[in-house]
């Protein structure tokens, strides 16, 4: 299974013109009737340009130095779960925020990988502009490209800035997406364990 390649240009936020973002957001200000020489907005384009390369860091990432030789070889055939995994993303539809958690999980085969680098994975990919499904998507691929284990597991649940600011303006809608690959597709008493765990406890999204 080969990861997505969806996303031609991998150095966007490394290399972001940021004079060049500054006049995009100075003449937004203009069109939009502001004066951006006011005092309150005179380093908002600055601060927006800037911003971006931090929301968009996720297409400067390098899979290799997020995995960072944390792979480890151990005898442990169990589900590895890590739930509850808080992001943040921009709708590439409306460059509207949409944000939740991801419950990520996986059956080894003989290979494990270092706690933190799980949420590091949703980190690289929500720091994108993107839907939530090809997010989803993407998570799981690389889980299963990176550890080759016998199941992948990722169910992501976010709110939309876009059907909740504009549009239909409903406020309590949830979106809810998963990827199920292996054990967790073919047998349903572990997919099932996957979702009683990720159930356990959690009270919304936030």
């Amino acid at each position: 299974m080969a990861l997505d390649k969806s996303h031609a240009n991998e150095n966007v936020a490394m290399n972001l013109d940021i004079e060049a973002a500054k006049k995009i957001i100075f003449d937004l200000l203009k069109v939009v009737g502001e004066d951006p020489d006011r005092e309150g907005l005179k380093n908002t384009p600055d601060r927006v340009a800037r911003m971006y390369t931090e929301l968009l860091s996720g297409y400067a990432e390098e899979p290799a130095r997020i995995i960072n030789n944390a792979l480890f070889h151990v005898n442990y055939d169990e589900m590895v779960l890590v739930r509850d995994i808080e992001f943040y993303s921009l709708c590439e539809h409306h460059m509207l925020p949409f944000l939740g958690r991801a419950h990520v999980a996986y059956i080894p085969a003989g290979t494990v990988i270092g706690l933190s680098k799980i949420p590091r994975i949703v980190d690289m990919y929500a720091r994108r502009l993107q839907i939530q499904e090809r997010m989803t998507r993407q998570i799981a691929d690389f889980v299963q490209e990176t550890l080759q284990p016998q199941g992948v597991a990722v169910v992501v649940e976010a709110i939309h800035l876009c059907s909740m600011m504009r549009g239909v303006k409903k406020h309590d809608a949830r979106m809810t997406t998963s990827a199920m690959y292996g054990s967790f597709r073919a047998n349903l008493a572990t997919r099932q364990e996957f979702l009683e765990n990720i159930a356990r406890s959690r009270v919304g999204l936030f």
